[in-house]
């Protein structure tokens, strides 16, 4: 549904820019067609910065207080926004509109715990391109779910994620898989461990999930939405039920990993689980999170710990 949306969105952007390159060359005096259409194409890019800025400026507003060591000069926060910009183009633009994962390479030794992968709010399978690849080229069996209907209650994404694991586990023979899930997925991948239990998880790594919400949900629609809201900077009463279900076993299980200067997840701190594994970066922006080199080191070397720990032959391989 998400690669159906996006299409047309992608028609209607088309549209404009060839409707302002038209204005340009009528009324604007512009004579080059080409020059019009670059002309169209930079105010269509002006308008999407415009919207990252946006989100920066909301979640600084909202955000928790960055360490020191944390703290970026105006080169890192230029280098934090026109990545957060790159990587939102790339996968609104292209990842998500194809979404498909990549291909086991048949030369890459092959065994160790399989992955489920899930995507965060509006999105689909194709937000994780770069990590599957890394993952195939490792040899690490792996699929991803595409939540749906995309406004949905998060409660209503835990059957796909159970059909998921089970159909995983059937194809590899494995007793149990890893869950990486980004933003709203490490979520639903809670409602699904309270609802399913642990016996099939080895791990769950979440990436830039707002586990205690974010003031930036209480200006979205859907159910979901409002399920990951902050009401008087406090979690909504599904995240604080969410929380008081979860045993110290359970949470033991998670892998947090978030940024400081996460620009959809505010404040910031909402990432840090308490009981889990917590790893803090910087400099990386939310849409970023799945694509920068830093974090997927990060998601494969805990993978390859619980192989280890499992005494499975898994290899991963940083590239």
């Amino acid at each position: 549904m998400i690669a159906r949306i996006l299409r047309w969105l992608m028609l209607l952007q088309v549209l404009a820019v060839l409707g302002v390159a038209c204005l340009a060359m009528r009324a604007w005096g512009v004579a080059s067609p080409a020059v019009a259409v670059l002309l169209a194409l930079a105010l269509l890019l002006a308008v999407r910065a415009l919207i990252v800025l946006r989100n920066f400026r909301q979640s600084r507003r909202f955000g928790s207080p960055v360490p020191p060591e944390y703290q970026l000069g105006a080169l890192g926060a230029a280098r934090l926004f026109f990545g957060e910009l790159r990587a939102t183009l790339w996968t609104s633009s292209w990842g998500m509109l194809r979404p498909r994962l990549a291909v086991l390479d048949a030369a890459a030794p092959s065994g160790g715990l399989p992955v489920l992968l899930i995507h965060g709010y509006v999105c689909n399978r194709g937000y994780w391109t770069r990590l599957s690849g890394m993952l195939a080229r490792a040899g690490i069996a792996h699929d991803a779910v595409d939540l749906e209907p995309i406004g949905a209650d998060i409660e209503a994404f835990v059957p796909q994620v159970e059909a998921a694991v089970e159909a995983l586990c059937a194809r590899t023979g494995s007793a149990q898989v890893v869950v990486v899930a980004h933003s709203m997925g490490g979520l639903v991948a809670r409602a699904w461990l309270r609802r399913h239990g642990v016996a099939r998880v080895a791990r769950v790594i979440t990436i830039g999930t707002p586990h205690h919400g974010t003031r930036l949900a209480n200006l979205a629609a859907g159910a979901n939405a409002r399920q990951m809201r902050r009401i008087n900077d406090e979690p909504d009463s599904w995240l604080a039920q969410l929380a008081a279900g979860e045993p110290p076993a359970v949470r033991a299980l998670f892998t947090s990993i978030y940024s400081h200067h996460d620009n959809i997840v505010a404040p910031q701190s909402s990432a840090h689980l308490p009981g889990a594994r917590n790893i803090a970066l910087g400099g990386i922006g939310h849409v970023a999170l799945a694509s920068d080199a830093r974090v997927l080191r990060r998601v494969l070397a805990e993978i390859t710990i619980k192989c280890e720990v499992v005494k499975a032959p898994c290899t991963p391989h940083f590239g």
